[in-house]
């Protein structure tokens, strides 16, 4: 069979399949993807070719040098480098507030996840991204059996009663909100009456619903609508007639996440993935745990509230709360306010409010007039919000969008809006330029790395041998060493600037943590519907999240004087921008460029050719190594964020685990002084102190693992450089060629950049001549 007769369709395969991912994209952009692409691809190649070559050279070998080792890696690291991590877009809202219609508009399918009208929606975490795959593919995430039994112990001590309540305690207990819960959820899993059984009874009980072994359930449809069918049961879940629930609803309490991937979208592209994140968190702990998570992975969040709820609603601003400690400690760097469900208008109720206005003759003019104040009314209140928690120059205070005001059913009808006034598609078009703008950086990184690696490598078998190279390198580690030392005093300069908000912060909570642990204990009702809620505040270490109540986390709220001092001081040192005495990242960044240039001045000095190996590689290694670094900083930051909630929450664990075992009458109020004197005891024995020892010592350990990894990366860069006399090199396979190819490969980059802003301007020009879309008519 003559092989060349399938070459060729498959070459036209992979190009239609790789033209395929870039459908969400106009024209324009695609044109700028598919160079990077080919970019990536190309030195993917490259690489792997230099590495096949490498290996085949040393193959025989009893001891591979070190130089050689240390290439190899490198080349092996880079070649297996993901080609982008995804972008995590978090839509962040508590249920009803419209986030399903939202992801079913900007995924262009109507109806594929069911929204919650008069049902409830899974508290379940739910991802959704398109892929390479043919059909539409949902995976169902299941608890693991330990982590269900470590739930189920803790629903059965919710519902355990071990002495006789009067009528009024017995009523207060039955109305409790936590208590409601774990019924609904040992109901749905057992059936009826598994309320009342212990937790060695419903251990060995076999649940309704079928468990696979694997714990996923996978299904799939060549169809969105086949799909959605077959999905709703595991997402939507009713209070009511419990024994007609099918199957697959009744294994709802053990869903830990769902996970959809869609075939290629012309509205989605791959590489970002859209999540449904519900407001409050989880009783489960390895599901409240993977909620904070999922958000800390975001890099974009969205707040959603609902029109009507937006103005005197307090859930948007507790969401809101929680995406600002986000972009404190994981890696959220934009936050907006998505308002929804926008066309619900009373006309005549809104008329009565516009006196001395101009005349408004429509609905359409109303919403668009109403949405309009709203996007100035929340821009500014958003703002200034921000800027009491983040630092002044933060990128997210730059952004020209932080309220967007979209209605998902008027994306559809169109009765009222226009498709652009619903904007749907100004939040794609956001979606799109996130991840072009992300694979733009992330080419230009890859290529560059790659192009300084081919350097040393084709350098091997053509050493430079200068009379002064000695001199020359041992000039160069003393400087490296002379900027290490003022590196560290810079990051000592950093964490010094918190040293006086966290004194401050701690006198504030030893001021005013009994109020707010007070107002914490206290309920509308009093303790009527608060019993078992509060016990499960205990069980859980002082946090308590459920489907119906605002989120409790006692640790966090006696800590929150210490963040209000110290988040504006905490978001500048891990900021990015121009280097400041609190800015951790410039001073890494000046620190490189300091680096680079002593190369250059050294290779002069020393008689380096213009297009020395040696200089390139210097300076390409030095970005290489400190790039890396500003990931592991990123990394750090959210343990020593959390440093003070968990050690507060470390210190009260007592309190919680004896307040936890109370039962009987008054449990409530025993409960509560429990509470109350084992917080005082902790606050008077130095608990507040020690949070912030504890947060100071986690920042020394940021320093002390920046400076060894600096010094060591360096430290092996400057031997790797040093001459040939080292020994540390042998002669390896002519890569002169895979060079070349990776020379014009780096050239490219500016091609394809200057060719971007080209297609941009014609782009724009295009649109400004072309006609405007006309608008519904008036209604």
């Amino acid at each position: 069979v003559d092989d060349g007769l399938y070459t060729e369709p498959t070459k036209k395969r992979r190009r239609s399949d790789r033209d395929q991912r870039f459908r969400a994209f106009p024209s324009v952009e695609q044109s700028a993807l598919k160079e990077y692409e080919k970019l990536e691809s190309r030195t993917r190649r490259v690489l792997s070719n230099t590495y096949q070559k490498l290996i085949h050279s040393v193959f025989l070998d009893d001891s591979i040098p070190n130089g050689v080792k240390y290439l190899i890696n490198r080349l092996l690291a880079l070649i297996e480098k993901p080609s982008l991590d995804p972008i995590y877009i978090g839509l962040f809202g508590s249920t009803g507030a419209g986030k399903s219609s939202l992801i079913n508009a900007i995924i262009q399918q109507a109806m594929f996840l069911p929204v919650s009208g008069e049902s409830i929606c899974t508290s379940c975490i739910v991802q959704v991204s398109s892929g390479s795959c043919e059909q539409y593919e949902a995976k169902i995430h299941l608890l693991s059996d330990q982590e269900w039994k470590e739930e189920l112990k803790n629903l059965t001590k919710l519902l355990h009663r071990t002495e006789e309540l009067d009528r009024e305690e017995a009523d207060a207990w039955d109305r409790d909100d936590a208590m409601e819960e774990a019924i609904w959820k040992l109901q749905m899993l057992y059936g009826n009456g598994a309320e009342r059984k212990n937790y060695e009874e419903l251990l060995r009980a076999k649940p309704k619903g079928k468990i696979p072994t694997s714990r996923i359930i996978t299904l799939k449809a060549e169809e969105a609508g086949e799909l959605s069918v077959k999905l709703d049961p595991y997402i939507r879940t009713h209070r009511r007639d419990l024994d007609g629930e099918s199957p697959e609803t009744q294994i709802w309490p053990l869903i830990k996440y769902v996970e959809v991937t869609l075939p290629k979208s012309e509205m989605i592209p791959e590489g970002v993935v859209l999540v449904d994140i519900p407001g409050t968190g989880d009783f489960n702990s390895k599901r409240d745990e993977m909620w904070k998570k999922t958000i800390d992975k975001c890099s974009v969040i969205w707040v959603i509230s609902d029109i009507e709820r937006v103005s005197g609603g307090r859930a948007h601003e507790d969401l809101l709360n929680e995406s600002i400690k986000a972009c404190q400690r994981g890696f959220c760097r934009d936050i907006a306010l998505v308002v929804t469900k926008t066309d619900k208008l009373h006309l005549p109720e809104y008329l009565r409010y516009l006196v001395g206005l101009a005349a408004i003759q429509s609905q359409r003019e109303a919403i668009l007039e109403r949405n309009g104040v709203i996007k100035l009314q929340k821009n500014r209140i958003l703002k200034e919000k921000l800027k009491t928690k983040l630092p002044m120059d933060s990128k997210v205070l730059e952004a020209s969008d932080l309220v967007y005001t979209v209605s998902a059913q008027e994306y559809w009808q169109q009765a009222l809006l226009t498709e652009e006034e619903t904007e749907i598609p100004k939040l794609r078009g956001y979606i799109r330029k996130s991840l072009l703008d992300k694979k733009r950086r992330m080419v230009t990184e890859y290529v560059t790395e790659a192009f300084g690696l081919l350097l040393l490598t084709d350098s091997f078998n053509c050493m430079e041998n200068l009379p002064n190279e000695h001199l020359c390198m041992s000039g160069l580690r003393r400087f490296v060493e002379e900027k290490i030392q003022l590196l560290e005093k810079a990051i000592d300069q950093c964490f010094a600037h918190m040293e006086r908000p966290l004194q401050e912060g701690v006198r504030n909570a030893k001021a005013s943590y009994r109020r707010i642990l007070g107002a914490c204990l206290v309920r509308s009702r009093g303790n009527q519907g608060f019993h078992q809620t509060l016990k499960a505040v205990c069980l859980k270490n002082g946090i308590y999240a459920s489907r119906t109540l605002t989120r409790i986390d006692l640790n966090e709220a006696i800590t929150q004087p210490i963040y209000d001092q110290i988040d504006p001081v905490f978001g500048g040192i891990f900021r990015a921008g121009k280097p400041t005495g609190s800015a951790l990242l410039p001073h890494v960044e000046a620190f490189k460029h300091s680096l680079q240039e002593k190369m250059m001045e050294i290779g002069v000095r020393s008689g380096w050719k213009y297009d020395s190996y040696k200089k390139s590689f210097l300076i390409q290694e030095i970005s290489a190594i400190l790039g890396g670094l500003e990931g592991y900083i990123l990394r750090k930051k959210r343990r020593i964020y959390e440093s003070l909630t968990t050690s507060v929450q470390n210190d009260l664990k007592p309190c919680y685990e004896e307040a936890a075992q109370i039962a009987g009458k008054k449990a409530c109020e025993r409960m509560k002084d429990v509470i109350r004197r084992g917080v005082d005891q902790q606050v008077a024995e130095g608990m507040f102190e020690r949070a912030q020892e504890r947060m100071q010592h986690q920042f020394q350990q940021l320093k002390n693992g920046m400076t060894e990894k600096v010094k060591g990366s360096i430290a092996t860069m400057l031997t790797l450089a040093s001459s040939q006399g080292d020994g540390l090199y042998k002669e390896l396979a002519d890569v002169k060629s895979e060079y070349k190819e990776m020379e014009k490969l780096h050239r490219g980059l500016r091609e394809v950049a200057e060719n971007a802003v080209l297609r941009r301007g014609m782009q724009d020009f295009l649109l400004k001549m072309s006609p405007s879309k006309g608008v519904p008519p008036k209604a």
